[in-house]
């Protein structure tokens, strides 16, 4: 069986698949570090001592015995990493030069790589024979031409890692493998969630998404911006500090910003301007990236949407497909996401089993 990891500062997310990629369980761990740390997964669900990762991970493992999987039945931990770099461009085995290549990334994912690096440590500790995988929540955006990556700014700027990566990469990555053989050669994947973005996928692979540097670039979110001019954030840094500049447009911009909700479903159900505007610019956002992305992969036949909002609010869809009309009658489909099986997936044709 193989052991999905998603470790972030104060959590830890896991769920266990058959090499059939059918899942067994799920759960996590929350509140790391502080005095109401708690465990749910399977039957269990307690409060737990687990003041770091090692000691959260440890209890994972131990709850895991007690509900009959043992480590020996484990035949891999398989990682979501937030951020590749421009090296680690596919998923892989977790080596010496692997972690290298996650530190390396650490500048341009100061949130979430050093996290993701706690979990592989913490494993390595407690199973050390235990295979570990990672996969890359870039990744899937390493196809993207050069033009469609680079920002026009000076070269030694550039050459320091300022570029468009792109993220929501292993829920698109799902997408392609759930059309099979049906997939069509030019895709427009939304993925609409608290995080929201889309890609331009070509033949299977992405030429082109709304997110950049960082998530915060492209869609309306529900508590990012989306895109938003260079020196208007330049200005909110004067204004209030670059760390609160950032806090704003990263914790209280987007739908919350705007209609004063980050839930889709409360907006929708709210009686106010404030409510309908938010939605309408999340819409309106989603359709005019979505007329780039259409650029450029030279034209579309058919749209996919995932994500909470993107599988649960079919008003939503329609919005955004009413914005999209002059297309033509383009198939829309609703794919479940499963970022966790893809990441299983993933680690089984890296030699997991």
């Amino acid at each position: 069986m193989i052991l999905v990891i998603n470790a972030g500062s104060s959590s830890i997310k896991v769920a266990l698949f058959q090499p059939d990629l059918t899942e067994v369980m799920k759960g996590q761990v929350s509140g790391i570090g502080g005095s109401l740390a708690h465990i749910e997964l399977g039957t269990d669900d307690r409060n737990i001592a687990a003041p770091d990762h090692d000691a959260a991970l440890n209890a994972i493992l131990n709850s895991l015995s007690v509900q009959g999987i043992s480590t020996d039945q484990l035949t891999a931990a398989a990682h979501r990493v937030v951020h590749g770099g421009t090296s680690l461009v596919a998923a892989t085995p977790i080596t010496d030069e692997v972690i290298e290549g996650i530190e390396a990334a650490i500048p341009l994912a100061p949130l979430h790589n050093p996290n993701n690096l706690a979990g592989i440590r913490a494993l390595q500790s407690l199973a050390p024979n235990l295979p570990q995988f990672a996969s890359f929540g870039t990744a899937f955006h390493a196809t993207n031409p050069d033009v469609a990556t680079a920002y026009a700014i000076p070269k030694d700027d550039r050459d320091m890692g300022i570029r468009r990566y792109g993220f929501h990469g292993l829920s698109y990555a799902w997408i392609v493998t759930q059309f099979e053989d049906r997939l069509p050669d030019r895709l427009l994947a939304l993925h609409l969630g608290s995080g929201a973005s889309l890609c331009a996928i070509h033949k299977g692979k992405s030429v082109a998404t709304s997110m950049g540097y960082s998530p915060l670039d492209g869609l309306t979110m529900g508590t990012r911006s989306g895109a938003i001019d260079g020196m208007a954030v330049l200005r909110m840094a004067e204004l209030h500090g670059a760390v609160e500049a950032s806090r704003r447009l990263n914790k209280d911009s987007g739908l919350k910003g705007l209609g004063g909700a980050n839930d889709m479903r409360l907006l929708l159900a709210a009686d106010t301007p404030e409510a309908a505007f938010a939605v309408d610019h999340f819409c309106y956002w989603a359709a005019r990236h979505a007329g780039s992305a259409i650029v450029a992969m030279g034209g579309v036949d058919a749209v996919a949407f995932t994500g909470g909002i993107g599988e649960n609010a079919p008003e939503i869809r329609d919005r955004i497909m009413a914005h999209l009309a002059f297309l033509g009658d383009v198939p829309v489909h609703v794919v479940k996401a499963q970022e966790e099986r893809q990441i299983a997936s993933d680690a089984i044709r890296n030699g997991a089993l």
